[in-house]
């Protein structure tokens, strides 16, 4: 396991850790997290993460794994902003997954993270076939020394807080559900790639993102774009998998309008504002080429009707 430090700290202070995935790091993991920031402060210890990279389902059983709501570095960034101090990253691999549930909790908790309390789940499941428990845990922790706290169920409009819930608004382009449960509005942050420049070539140049994990999000969307100028800049972007072209690996690819420029290798947040369309394949690329125009247009009045209201 490698440990991050993401705000220092003393290096020989306890840690009070949380266990999980924390993807799209929602309104209930923040509020998970601010109770784990709240109780290392009590103790004088420092406040943890444990992830798993890649998430054990993602290598247990790819076919099955759900679309990540955001990229390690991400998740990594977002941590920090909230003031978790460090993070245990585990390399979730046949070794790690053959580890018994003493040696998990060994490895991950006392060895790197002096562990003095740990906040999991009633539903925790840990070590070699799933074997421990939150009783395993309990157990190992009045025998090892630290405390074992189960985490509250959070919700939101009578409604649990859960990634699930996220995922289903954002395959459904529920922008608006997606930010009550995210807390903020949904975006994406990544460098900016070479692409095939095809979009220079159809009058509509795209700074191109690429993804190694399905994106949580498809479709043709009105975005700002934060990290090009002291503002941000709107744009047209597409996240998929560009069907007309070659329909292989995930991307976004965003139009920025009234702006030109060099982005390669600048880190930009592409915030997802309004859907035009659903991600279709065309006969060719000049009808491919109409639409965009279209989809500009349409864009252009939305945005129009909308900057007004604000």
């Amino acid at each position: 396991m490698h440990l991050l430090t993401l705000n220092p700290i003393a290096a020989d202070w306890p840690s009070v850790v949380t266990i999980g995935n924390f993807d799209g790091l929602h309104s209930g993991h923040q509020q998970l997290l601010a109770e784990v920031k709240a109780q290392a402060k009590q103790l004088n210890a420092a406040s943890a993460v444990v992830l798993f990279e890649p998430q054990p389902l993602e290598y247990l059983r790819p076919e099955q794994a759900p679309p990540r709501l955001m990229r390690l570095g991400e998740k990594l960034a977002g941590l920090r902003r909230l003031g978790i101090h460090r993070v245990g990253l585990a390399r979730f691999d046949a070794r790690f997954a053959a580890l018994t549930p003493r040696q998990f909790v060994q490895t991950l908790l006392l060895d790197k993270l002096h562990c003095c309390s740990v906040w999991v789940g009633d539903d925790f499941r840990f070590g070699l076939q799933r074997q421990g428990d939150f009783a395993t845990l309990q157990d190992l922790g009045a025998e090892l020394g630290f405390r074992v706290a189960q985490t509250p169920t959070y919700e939101l409009n009578g409604r649990r807080l859960a990634s699930t819930w996220l995922r289903e608004a954002l395959s459904q382009a529920d922008l608006a559900q997606a930010a009550e449960i995210l807390g903020r509005g949904y975006q994406v942050t990544a460098r900016v790639r070479h692409g095939e420049k095809l979009g220079r070539t159809i009058g509509f140049p795209t700074l191109n993102l690429l993804f190694k994990y399905a994106p949580a999000l498809t479709g043709v969307f009105i975005v700002q774009v934060h990290g090009l100028s002291a503002h941000p800049l709107w744009g047209v972007a597409n996240i998929g998998k560009r069907p007309t072209v070659d329909g292989q690996q995930h991307r976004l690819e965003v139009h920025v309008l009234d702006w030109q420029g060099d982005a390669y290798g600048k880190s930009l947040s592409v915030e997802f504002l309004h859907q035009l369309r659903h991600e279709q394949k065309f006969a060719s690329v000049n009808q491919l080429m109409q639409q965009i125009q279209q989809d500009v247009v349409n864009a252009r009045a939305w945005i129009e009707q909308h900057s007004q209201l604000n």
